[in-house]
Protein backbone atom coordinates (compact mmCIF):
# COMPACT_ATOMS: atom_id res chain seq x y z
CA UNK A 1 0.00 0.00 0.00
CA UNK A 2 1.42 3.32 -0.96
CA UNK A 3 2.38 5.58 1.98
CA UNK A 4 -0.52 8.13 3.31
CA UNK A 5 -3.09 6.40 0.80
CA UNK A 6 -6.71 7.99 2.27
CA UNK A 7 -5.02 11.22 3.23
CA UNK A 8 -6.42 12.99 0.23
CA UNK A 9 -10.23 11.51 1.33
CA UNK A 10 -9.72 12.87 4.76
CA UNK A 11 -8.59 16.26 3.69
CA UNK A 12 -11.53 16.09 1.17
CA UNK A 13 -14.45 14.94 3.26
CA UNK A 14 -13.19 16.05 6.95
CA UNK A 15 -15.08 19.76 5.98
CA UNK A 16 -18.26 17.78 5.42
CA UNK A 17 -18.25 16.00 7.90
CA UNK A 18 -17.82 19.39 10.01
CA UNK A 19 -21.08 20.38 8.42
CA UNK A 20 -22.63 17.33 9.64
CA UNK A 21 -21.27 17.71 12.84
CA UNK A 22 -22.62 21.19 12.85
CA UNK A 23 -26.14 20.49 11.74
CA UNK A 24 -27.46 17.36 14.12
CA UNK A 25 -24.82 18.42 17.22
CA UNK A 26 -24.14 22.40 17.87
CA UNK A 27 -26.79 24.48 18.95
CA UNK A 28 -25.05 27.56 20.45
CA UNK A 29 -23.63 29.97 17.94
CA UNK A 30 -20.39 29.94 19.66
CA UNK A 31 -19.85 26.40 19.74
CA UNK A 32 -20.53 25.82 16.02
CA UNK A 33 -17.86 28.75 15.17
CA UNK A 34 -15.19 26.81 17.20
CA UNK A 35 -16.35 23.40 15.07
CA UNK A 36 -16.37 25.33 11.90
CA UNK A 37 -12.91 26.59 13.00
CA UNK A 38 -11.13 23.89 14.45
CA UNK A 39 -12.63 22.10 10.84
CA UNK A 40 -10.30 24.27 8.95
CA UNK A 41 -7.66 24.18 11.49
CA UNK A 42 -7.42 20.49 10.94
CA UNK A 43 -7.99 20.60 7.18
CA UNK A 44 -4.92 23.62 6.86
CA UNK A 45 -2.71 20.79 8.31
CA UNK A 46 -3.70 18.30 6.29
CA UNK A 47 -3.43 20.05 3.39
CA UNK A 48 -0.20 21.39 4.52
CA UNK A 49 0.77 17.92 5.07
CA UNK A 50 -0.03 16.83 1.48
CA UNK A 51 2.30 19.76 0.28
CA UNK A 52 5.29 18.77 2.17
CA UNK A 53 4.58 15.23 1.81
CA UNK A 54 4.44 15.52 -2.36
CA UNK A 55 7.66 14.87 -3.53
CA UNK A 56 8.52 16.79 -7.22
CA UNK A 57 11.14 14.27 -7.90
CA UNK A 58 9.69 11.53 -7.93
CA UNK A 59 9.10 9.09 -10.90
CA UNK A 60 5.71 8.63 -9.95
CA UNK A 61 3.85 11.45 -11.61
CA UNK A 62 0.28 11.16 -9.16
CA UNK A 63 1.00 10.46 -6.00
CA UNK A 64 -1.33 9.38 -2.59
CA UNK A 65 -4.19 7.58 -4.68
CA UNK A 66 -7.06 6.64 -3.04
CA UNK A 67 -9.12 4.05 -5.42
CA UNK A 68 -12.02 1.45 -5.70
CA UNK A 69 -14.34 0.75 -7.81
CA UNK A 70 -17.61 2.88 -6.84
CA UNK A 71 -20.09 1.70 -9.53
CA UNK A 72 -20.24 -0.20 -12.77
CA UNK A 73 -22.73 -1.87 -15.36
CA UNK A 74 -22.45 -2.99 -19.03
CA UNK A 75 -22.64 0.49 -20.11
CA UNK A 76 -20.62 2.71 -17.36
CA UNK A 77 -17.91 1.50 -14.69
CA UNK A 78 -17.14 5.01 -12.41
CA UNK A 79 -14.17 5.04 -10.11
CA UNK A 80 -13.51 6.76 -6.85
CA UNK A 81 -10.05 7.77 -7.64
CA UNK A 82 -8.29 10.34 -5.94
CA UNK A 83 -4.43 11.64 -6.30
CA UNK A 84 -2.03 14.92 -6.70
CA UNK A 85 0.77 15.56 -8.84
CA UNK A 86 2.47 18.96 -9.46
CA UNK A 87 -0.35 20.61 -10.59
CA UNK A 88 -3.06 20.11 -7.61
CA UNK A 89 -0.84 20.27 -4.72
CA UNK A 90 -0.29 24.05 -3.95
CA UNK A 91 -3.87 24.25 -5.21
CA UNK A 92 -5.60 21.83 -2.39
CA UNK A 93 -2.83 23.54 -0.06
CA UNK A 94 -4.63 27.27 -0.99
CA UNK A 95 -7.98 25.57 -0.43
CA UNK A 96 -7.00 24.58 3.03
CA UNK A 97 -5.88 28.03 3.50
CA UNK A 98 -8.43 30.35 2.56
CA UNK A 99 -10.95 27.84 3.92
CA UNK A 100 -9.53 28.82 7.25
CA UNK A 101 -9.34 32.37 6.59
CA UNK A 102 -13.12 32.51 5.63
CA UNK A 103 -14.24 30.68 8.78
CA UNK A 104 -12.32 33.60 10.64
CA UNK A 105 -13.60 36.06 8.31
CA UNK A 106 -17.06 34.94 9.20
CA UNK A 107 -16.41 35.60 12.90
CA UNK A 108 -19.12 38.50 13.19
CA UNK A 109 -21.86 36.51 11.26
CA UNK A 110 -25.21 36.69 13.22
CA UNK A 111 -27.68 35.61 10.98
CA UNK A 112 -28.47 31.89 10.89
CA UNK A 113 -25.13 30.90 11.86
CA UNK A 114 -25.74 27.32 11.76
CA UNK A 115 -26.91 27.34 7.98
CA UNK A 116 -24.38 29.69 6.97
CA UNK A 117 -21.47 27.48 8.07
CA UNK A 118 -22.22 23.97 6.84
CA UNK A 119 -22.67 25.95 3.49
CA UNK A 120 -18.84 27.26 4.02
CA UNK A 121 -17.53 23.76 4.86
CA UNK A 122 -19.44 22.06 2.29
CA UNK A 123 -18.25 24.49 -0.48
CA UNK A 124 -15.10 23.66 0.80
CA UNK A 125 -15.80 20.03 0.70
CA UNK A 126 -16.24 20.57 -3.11
CA UNK A 127 -13.72 22.74 -4.24
CA UNK A 128 -11.03 20.13 -2.60
CA UNK A 129 -12.81 17.55 -4.53
CA UNK A 130 -12.37 19.17 -7.66
CA UNK A 131 -8.59 19.70 -7.28
CA UNK A 132 -8.11 15.46 -6.24
CA UNK A 133 -10.40 13.97 -8.53
CA UNK A 134 -8.85 11.74 -11.03
CA UNK A 135 -12.28 10.44 -12.58
CA UNK A 136 -14.40 12.32 -14.72
CA UNK A 137 -17.63 11.75 -13.01
CA UNK A 138 -16.34 11.90 -9.52
CA UNK A 139 -14.73 16.06 -11.08
CA UNK A 140 -18.01 17.01 -12.51
CA UNK A 141 -20.00 16.08 -9.57
CA UNK A 142 -17.74 17.56 -7.42
CA UNK A 143 -17.90 20.82 -9.84
CA UNK A 144 -21.61 20.94 -9.87
CA UNK A 145 -21.80 20.62 -5.87
CA UNK A 146 -19.95 24.06 -5.28
CA UNK A 147 -23.12 25.60 -7.15
CA UNK A 148 -25.46 24.48 -4.05
CA UNK A 149 -23.47 26.36 -0.98
CA UNK A 150 -22.79 29.34 -3.26
CA UNK A 151 -26.41 30.10 -4.13
CA UNK A 152 -27.11 30.09 -0.22
CA UNK A 153 -24.38 31.93 0.62
CA UNK A 154 -24.79 34.62 -1.70
CA UNK A 155 -28.61 34.60 -1.62
CA UNK A 156 -29.41 34.50 2.08
CA UNK A 157 -26.15 36.42 3.85
CA UNK A 158 -25.48 38.74 1.11
CA UNK A 159 -26.55 42.35 0.22
CA UNK A 160 -27.91 44.57 -2.42
CA UNK A 161 -29.34 42.19 -5.32
CA UNK A 162 -28.32 39.57 -3.65
CA UNK A 163 -31.31 36.92 -5.19
CA UNK A 164 -30.51 38.47 -8.72
CA UNK A 165 -26.79 37.97 -8.67
CA UNK A 166 -27.05 33.98 -7.00
CA UNK A 167 -29.16 33.47 -9.92
CA UNK A 168 -27.11 34.64 -12.21
CA UNK A 169 -23.75 32.79 -10.68
CA UNK A 170 -25.75 29.72 -11.17
CA UNK A 171 -27.22 30.26 -14.55
CA UNK A 172 -23.83 30.79 -15.97
CA UNK A 173 -21.96 28.39 -14.26
CA UNK A 174 -24.79 25.66 -14.63
CA UNK A 175 -24.22 26.77 -18.71
CA UNK A 176 -20.50 26.16 -18.65
CA UNK A 177 -20.95 22.93 -17.27
CA UNK A 178 -23.84 21.60 -19.39
CA UNK A 179 -21.05 21.97 -22.34
CA UNK A 180 -18.25 19.85 -19.97
CA UNK A 181 -20.70 17.17 -19.35
CA UNK A 182 -20.96 16.39 -23.35
CA UNK A 183 -17.54 16.80 -23.55
CA UNK A 184 -17.68 14.11 -21.32
CA UNK A 185 -19.75 11.83 -22.42
CA UNK A 186 -18.77 12.29 -26.12
CA UNK A 187 -15.15 11.20 -24.91
CA UNK A 188 -16.58 8.04 -23.00
CA UNK A 189 -18.26 6.87 -25.58
CA UNK A 190 -15.50 7.34 -28.31
CA UNK A 191 -14.55 3.56 -29.10
CA UNK A 192 -10.86 4.02 -27.87
CA UNK A 193 -11.80 5.31 -24.30
CA UNK A 194 -14.79 4.29 -22.58
CA UNK A 195 -13.68 4.88 -19.25
CA UNK A 196 -13.64 8.08 -17.34
CA UNK A 197 -9.91 7.80 -15.87
CA UNK A 198 -8.26 10.69 -15.32
CA UNK A 199 -4.46 9.84 -14.97
CA UNK A 200 -4.84 7.20 -18.06
CA UNK A 201 -5.91 10.60 -20.42
CA UNK A 202 -3.21 12.68 -18.84
CA UNK A 203 -0.67 10.37 -19.94
CA UNK A 204 -1.39 9.09 -23.34
CA UNK A 205 -3.62 12.27 -24.28
CA UNK A 206 -6.71 11.96 -26.65
CA UNK A 207 -5.04 12.70 -29.78
CA UNK A 208 -5.20 10.14 -32.34
CA UNK A 209 -7.90 7.94 -30.78
CA UNK A 210 -11.11 7.36 -32.93
CA UNK A 211 -13.90 9.25 -31.72
CA UNK A 212 -17.40 9.53 -32.77
CA UNK A 213 -17.47 13.25 -32.03
CA UNK A 214 -14.75 15.10 -33.47
CA UNK A 215 -11.92 15.99 -31.25
CA UNK A 216 -12.06 19.32 -31.67
CA UNK A 217 -15.80 19.69 -31.12
CA UNK A 218 -15.08 17.77 -27.55
CA UNK A 219 -11.98 20.33 -26.99
CA UNK A 220 -14.48 23.13 -27.61
CA UNK A 221 -16.99 21.78 -25.05
CA UNK A 222 -14.75 21.30 -21.80
CA UNK A 223 -13.32 24.78 -22.82
CA UNK A 224 -16.37 26.90 -22.73
CA UNK A 225 -17.28 25.39 -19.71
CA UNK A 226 -13.68 26.03 -18.10
CA UNK A 227 -13.99 29.76 -19.58
CA UNK A 228 -17.02 30.56 -17.80
CA UNK A 229 -15.49 29.53 -14.44
CA UNK A 230 -12.34 31.70 -15.05
CA UNK A 231 -14.04 33.78 -16.13
CA UNK A 232 -12.98 35.27 -19.69
CA UNK A 233 -14.41 38.56 -21.49
CA UNK A 234 -17.49 37.74 -22.60
CA UNK A 235 -18.63 35.68 -20.34
CA UNK A 236 -17.21 37.22 -17.42
CA UNK A 237 -20.18 39.59 -16.14
CA UNK A 238 -21.35 37.09 -13.61
CA UNK A 239 -18.62 37.99 -11.39
CA UNK A 240 -18.12 41.62 -10.92
CA UNK A 241 -22.36 41.07 -9.10
CA UNK A 242 -21.48 37.68 -7.33
CA UNK A 243 -18.74 39.67 -5.96
CA UNK A 244 -20.27 42.43 -4.94
CA UNK A 245 -23.48 41.25 -2.97
CA UNK A 246 -21.49 38.03 -1.62
CA UNK A 247 -20.74 38.36 2.23
CA UNK A 248 -16.96 38.74 2.37
CA UNK A 249 -15.90 35.46 3.04
CA UNK A 250 -17.38 34.00 0.08
CA UNK A 251 -15.62 36.62 -1.82
CA UNK A 252 -12.62 35.51 -0.48
CA UNK A 253 -13.44 31.78 -1.76
CA UNK A 254 -14.92 32.74 -5.35
CA UNK A 255 -12.00 34.81 -5.82
CA UNK A 256 -9.17 32.73 -4.52
CA UNK A 257 -10.47 29.30 -5.09
CA UNK A 258 -13.43 28.79 -7.11
CA UNK A 259 -11.89 31.03 -10.42
CA UNK A 260 -9.01 29.03 -10.00
CA UNK A 261 -11.41 25.53 -10.76
CA UNK A 262 -11.42 27.07 -14.07
CA UNK A 263 -7.41 27.62 -14.79
CA UNK A 264 -6.59 24.19 -13.08
CA UNK A 265 -9.43 22.89 -15.58
CA UNK A 266 -7.22 24.13 -18.93
CA UNK A 267 -4.58 23.06 -18.02
CA UNK A 268 -5.13 19.55 -16.70
CA UNK A 269 -7.76 18.89 -19.11
CA UNK A 270 -7.44 21.41 -21.77
CA UNK A 271 -3.66 21.79 -22.21
CA UNK A 272 -2.90 17.88 -20.65
CA UNK A 273 -5.41 15.86 -22.72
CA UNK A 274 -5.59 18.04 -25.88
CA UNK A 275 -2.39 18.60 -26.68
CA UNK A 276 -2.47 19.63 -30.63
CA UNK A 277 -5.71 20.86 -30.28
CA UNK A 278 -4.52 23.65 -27.56
CA UNK A 279 -1.28 24.11 -29.84
CA UNK A 280 -3.61 24.34 -33.06
CA UNK A 281 -5.77 27.28 -30.81
CA UNK A 282 -2.80 29.41 -29.08
CA UNK A 283 -4.04 32.11 -31.13
CA UNK A 284 -7.23 32.25 -29.68
CA UNK A 285 -5.76 31.99 -26.35
CA UNK A 286 -3.33 34.80 -26.87
CA UNK A 287 -6.50 37.00 -28.14
CA UNK A 288 -8.71 36.39 -25.73
CA UNK A 289 -5.98 36.53 -22.91
CA UNK A 290 -4.65 39.97 -24.55
CA UNK A 291 -8.46 41.35 -24.10
CA UNK A 292 -10.02 39.88 -20.83
CA UNK A 293 -6.30 41.80 -19.55
CA UNK A 294 -6.90 44.55 -20.91
CA UNK A 295 -10.53 44.95 -20.89
CA UNK A 296 -10.99 43.74 -17.79
CA UNK A 297 -8.15 46.73 -16.22
CA UNK A 298 -9.74 49.75 -18.44
CA UNK A 299 -13.50 48.57 -16.38
CA UNK A 300 -11.83 47.97 -13.48
CA UNK A 301 -10.17 52.27 -13.98
CA UNK A 302 -14.08 52.81 -13.76
CA UNK A 303 -14.89 51.59 -11.04
CA UNK A 304 -16.00 53.48 -7.47
CA UNK A 305 -16.71 50.60 -5.29
CA UNK A 306 -14.07 48.71 -3.32
CA UNK A 307 -15.53 45.30 -3.89
CA UNK A 308 -16.19 46.07 -7.40
CA UNK A 309 -13.20 46.90 -8.55
CA UNK A 310 -10.98 44.31 -7.63
CA UNK A 311 -13.76 42.12 -9.02
CA UNK A 312 -12.96 43.28 -12.46
CA UNK A 313 -9.45 43.23 -11.80
CA UNK A 314 -9.52 39.71 -11.23
CA UNK A 315 -11.05 39.49 -14.68
CA UNK A 316 -8.02 41.38 -16.15
CA UNK A 317 -5.39 39.25 -13.90
CA UNK A 318 -7.11 35.49 -15.25
CA UNK A 319 -6.44 36.56 -18.49
CA UNK A 320 -2.34 35.67 -18.03
CA UNK A 321 -3.19 32.00 -17.10
CA UNK A 322 -4.65 32.12 -20.61
CA UNK A 323 -1.41 33.95 -21.48
CA UNK A 324 0.38 31.51 -20.24
CA UNK A 325 -1.40 28.45 -21.44
CA UNK A 326 -1.13 30.11 -25.55
CA UNK A 327 2.78 29.68 -25.25
CA UNK A 328 2.28 26.25 -26.24
CA UNK A 329 1.86 28.30 -29.84
CA UNK A 330 5.48 28.18 -30.30
CA UNK A 331 7.12 24.87 -29.69
CA UNK A 332 10.06 25.20 -27.72
CA UNK A 333 10.49 23.11 -24.46
CA UNK A 334 11.96 26.05 -21.94
CA UNK A 335 9.71 28.75 -23.13
CA UNK A 336 6.75 26.80 -22.91
CA UNK A 337 7.04 25.28 -19.50
CA UNK A 338 7.66 28.72 -18.18
CA UNK A 339 4.27 29.72 -19.75
CA UNK A 340 2.42 27.02 -18.23
CA UNK A 341 4.31 26.97 -15.17
CA UNK A 342 3.43 30.93 -14.94
CA UNK A 343 -0.20 30.38 -15.51
CA UNK A 344 -0.34 27.71 -12.81
CA UNK A 345 1.36 30.10 -10.39
CA UNK A 346 -0.78 32.69 -11.00
CA UNK A 347 -3.14 30.26 -9.58
CA UNK A 348 -1.81 30.17 -6.16
CA UNK A 349 -0.80 33.89 -6.27
CA UNK A 350 -3.56 35.35 -7.58
CA UNK A 351 -5.93 33.15 -4.76
CA UNK A 352 -3.61 34.37 -1.85
CA UNK A 353 -3.81 38.32 -3.29
CA UNK A 354 -7.21 38.72 -4.20
CA UNK A 355 -8.27 36.72 -0.73
CA UNK A 356 -6.19 39.44 1.37
CA UNK A 357 -7.73 42.16 -0.87
CA UNK A 358 -11.24 41.44 -0.34
CA UNK A 359 -10.53 40.64 3.33
CA UNK A 360 -9.67 44.07 3.65
CA UNK A 361 -12.22 45.36 2.14
CA UNK A 362 -14.36 43.42 4.12
CA UNK A 363 -13.21 44.94 7.00
CA UNK A 364 -13.43 48.69 5.87
CA UNK A 365 -17.05 48.03 5.50
CA UNK A 366 -17.59 46.87 8.24
CA UNK A 367 -15.90 50.01 10.35
CA UNK A 368 -16.89 52.28 7.26
CA UNK A 369 -20.36 51.32 6.14
CA UNK A 370 -19.45 52.50 2.86
CA UNK A 371 -17.13 50.80 -0.14
CA UNK A 372 -18.06 53.94 -2.33
CA UNK A 373 -13.77 55.29 -2.90
CA UNK A 374 -14.99 59.02 -2.86
CA UNK A 375 -16.61 58.70 0.66
CA UNK A 376 -13.46 57.07 1.77
CA UNK A 377 -10.67 59.39 3.07
CA UNK A 378 -7.10 58.87 4.89
CA UNK A 379 -8.04 55.61 6.71
CA UNK A 380 -4.28 55.02 6.91
CA UNK A 381 -4.01 57.23 10.00
CA UNK A 382 -6.90 55.05 11.96
CA UNK A 383 -6.77 51.56 10.76
CA UNK A 384 -3.14 51.27 10.02
CA UNK A 385 -3.05 47.32 10.55
CA UNK A 386 -5.82 46.89 7.73
CA UNK A 387 -4.45 49.55 6.04
CA UNK A 388 -0.92 47.76 5.06
CA UNK A 389 -2.60 44.87 4.68
CA UNK A 390 -4.36 45.96 1.71
CA UNK A 391 -0.81 47.79 0.63
CA UNK A 392 0.78 44.05 0.39
CA UNK A 393 -2.28 43.04 -1.33
CA UNK A 394 -2.14 45.56 -3.68
CA UNK A 395 1.28 46.25 -4.53
CA UNK A 396 1.29 42.30 -5.30
CA UNK A 397 -1.41 43.02 -7.18
CA UNK A 398 0.08 45.15 -9.56
CA UNK A 399 3.29 42.89 -9.91
CA UNK A 400 5.99 44.73 -7.89
CA UNK A 401 9.33 42.60 -7.43
CA UNK A 402 9.47 40.51 -4.21
CA UNK A 403 5.67 39.88 -3.74
CA UNK A 404 4.43 36.81 -5.33
CA UNK A 405 2.31 38.11 -8.06
CA UNK A 406 5.42 39.29 -9.72
CA UNK A 407 6.97 36.06 -10.09
CA UNK A 408 3.93 34.57 -11.89
CA UNK A 409 3.73 37.61 -14.35
CA UNK A 410 7.59 37.36 -15.42
CA UNK A 411 6.85 33.71 -16.06
CA UNK A 412 4.13 34.08 -18.33
CA UNK A 413 5.50 37.18 -20.20
CA UNK A 414 8.75 34.98 -20.64
CA UNK A 415 6.82 31.87 -22.11
CA UNK A 416 4.64 33.86 -24.35
CA UNK A 417 7.08 36.59 -25.87
CA UNK A 418 8.81 34.11 -28.14
CA UNK A 419 5.81 33.14 -30.11
CA UNK A 420 3.22 36.16 -29.65
CA UNK A 421 5.62 39.12 -28.73
CA UNK A 422 2.93 41.57 -30.01
CA UNK A 423 -0.14 40.75 -28.05
CA UNK A 424 2.27 39.89 -25.15
CA UNK A 425 3.57 43.70 -25.44
CA UNK A 426 0.02 44.48 -25.16
CA UNK A 427 -0.30 42.75 -22.06
CA UNK A 428 2.72 44.15 -20.21
CA UNK A 429 0.66 47.30 -20.45
CA UNK A 430 -1.73 45.95 -18.61
CA UNK A 431 0.61 46.15 -15.41
CA UNK A 432 0.80 49.76 -16.32
CA UNK A 433 -2.99 49.97 -15.90
CA UNK A 434 -2.94 47.70 -12.88
CA UNK A 435 -0.57 50.20 -11.21
CA UNK A 436 -2.96 53.22 -12.08
CA UNK A 437 -6.11 51.83 -10.82
CA UNK A 438 -4.37 50.19 -7.39
CA UNK A 439 -2.12 53.28 -6.21
CA UNK A 440 -5.52 55.03 -7.52
CA UNK A 441 -7.40 52.87 -5.21
CA UNK A 442 -5.43 53.41 -2.26
CA UNK A 443 -4.32 57.71 -2.42
CA UNK A 444 -8.46 58.17 -2.83
CA UNK A 445 -9.15 55.34 0.19
CA UNK A 446 -6.22 54.97 2.46
CA UNK A 447 -4.41 58.41 2.46
CA UNK A 448 -5.29 62.40 2.25
CA UNK A 449 -7.04 63.82 5.04
CA UNK A 450 -9.11 61.55 7.64
CA UNK A 451 -12.65 62.48 7.37
CA UNK A 452 -14.26 63.25 10.78
CA UNK A 453 -16.79 60.15 10.80
CA UNK A 454 -13.60 58.00 10.40
CA UNK A 455 -11.32 59.50 13.20
CA UNK A 456 -12.37 57.04 15.56
CA UNK A 457 -13.02 53.94 13.79
CA UNK A 458 -11.13 50.21 15.64
CA UNK A 459 -7.98 49.10 13.69
CA UNK A 460 -8.14 44.67 13.10
CA UNK A 461 -9.10 42.64 16.39
CA UNK A 462 -6.52 39.68 17.32
CA UNK A 463 -9.29 37.40 15.20
CA UNK A 464 -9.15 39.55 12.01
CA UNK A 465 -5.24 39.81 12.48
CA UNK A 466 -4.82 36.02 12.14
CA UNK A 467 -6.22 35.80 8.27
CA UNK A 468 -4.21 39.04 7.65
CA UNK A 469 -0.55 38.13 8.62
CA UNK A 470 -1.33 34.10 7.48
CA UNK A 471 -1.95 35.85 3.72
CA UNK A 472 0.78 38.37 3.83
CA UNK A 473 3.16 35.96 5.01
CA UNK A 474 2.33 33.69 2.44
CA UNK A 475 2.09 36.93 -0.63
CA UNK A 476 5.73 37.96 0.88
CA UNK A 477 7.36 34.36 1.53
CA UNK A 478 6.53 33.41 -2.26
CA UNK A 479 8.03 36.61 -3.78
CA UNK A 480 11.18 36.18 -1.66
CA UNK A 481 11.49 32.35 -2.30
CA UNK A 482 9.28 31.63 -5.19
CA UNK A 483 11.15 28.16 -5.41
CA UNK A 484 9.31 26.54 -2.66
CA UNK A 485 6.36 26.83 -4.65
CA UNK A 486 7.46 26.76 -8.36
CA UNK A 487 9.34 23.96 -8.14
CA UNK A 488 6.46 21.66 -7.19
CA UNK A 489 3.81 23.21 -10.27
CA UNK A 490 7.44 22.63 -12.71
CA UNK A 491 6.57 18.76 -11.34
CA UNK A 492 3.66 18.95 -12.58
CA UNK A 493 3.64 20.78 -15.94
CA UNK A 494 6.70 18.77 -17.20
CA UNK A 495 5.03 15.75 -18.64
CA UNK A 496 2.10 18.24 -19.95
CA UNK A 497 4.91 20.02 -21.84
CA UNK A 498 6.51 16.55 -22.58
CA UNK A 499 3.29 15.47 -24.72
CA UNK A 500 3.31 18.60 -26.44
CA UNK A 501 6.55 18.35 -27.90
CA UNK A 502 5.90 14.67 -28.42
Amino acid sequence: MEPFTGILTLAVFTPLAGAVLILFAARKDSVIRLIALSVTLFDLILSGMIFVVFDESSSQRFQMIDRFEWFSSQAINVTYQMGIDGLSAPLVLLTGLLGFVAVLASWKISLRVKEYFVWILVLQTAVMGVFTSLDFILFFVFWELELIPMYFLISIWGTGRKEYSAMKFVMFTFLGSAFMLVGIIALYISPDVRHFDMIILAENSVMGIQSIVPITLIFWFFLIGFLVKLPTIPVHTWLPDAHTDAPTAVSILLAGVLLKMGGYGILRIIVGMFPNTTIDNAGIFAVLAVVSILYGAVLTIRQTDLKRLIAYSSVSHMGLVLLGVASVGFIDTDFMGAGLTGASMQLFTHGTISALLFLTVGLIYDRAKTRHIPDLGGLSRTIPIISGSMIIAGLASLGLPGMSGFVSEILVFLGSFKGFPVITGLSVFGVVLAAGYILWMFERSLFGPTKQRFSQIADASLIECIPLVLLAITILGIGIYPAIIVDVFESGIDPITALLTR
